[in-house]
């Protein structure tokens, strides 16, 4: 009588857990995963903090070395930041959902030139608009990330 309980047993488990699991990726926001850059040399992880604001890390470089060594952030202005790894380095913070496709109030760092913008993403799919500026969006550039998984 045990044995046959078993398997019954475990199926429901094993359900159970699948419909969690699926409702647990339900409440995951659409920005929220990996994603490549606009010249896919870097994958950017884009996950909600503890805050409940959105950000962005870089958790994969194309090129992650230069002279042998870790990239690190070195242009930075500021120079007790310069020896910071690339790899791991936060770029997108403090983003907050503004309707359906729209994602305000954050900024974006960009260590190619170490400079941090204003920014808003809009969501498109499988691609990203990103529309880093200075002052009003209408002085800005907006580049375009594509979903990496």
């Amino acid at each position: 009588m045990i044995l046959k309980k078993m398997p019954v047993r475990f199926l429901i488990i094993m359900v159970s857990i699948s419909l969690l699991s699926t409702v647990v990726k339900a409440q995951a926001d659409k920005i929220e995963g990996l994603w490549y850059n606009d010249v896919k040399s870097g994958k950017i992880l884009i996950t909600k903090d503890h805050d409940g604001k959105f950000i962005g890390k870089v958790v994969w470089l194309k090129e992650p070395l230069k002279n042998g060594k870790p990239k690190v952030d070195e242009l930075n202005e500021d120079p007790k930041l310069r020896g910071r790894p690339r790899l791991g380095l936060q770029v997108l913070s403090n983003f907050e959902k503004d309707g359906d496709n729209k994602y305000t109030g954050g900024t974006i760092y960009d260590p190619l030139n170490g400079k941090t913008y204003s920014c808003k993403i809009t969501w498109k799919g499988k691609i990203l608009d990103i529309r880093g500026y200075v002052g009003i969006p209408l002085f800005g550039r907006t580049t375009t990330w594509s979903r990496a998984e």
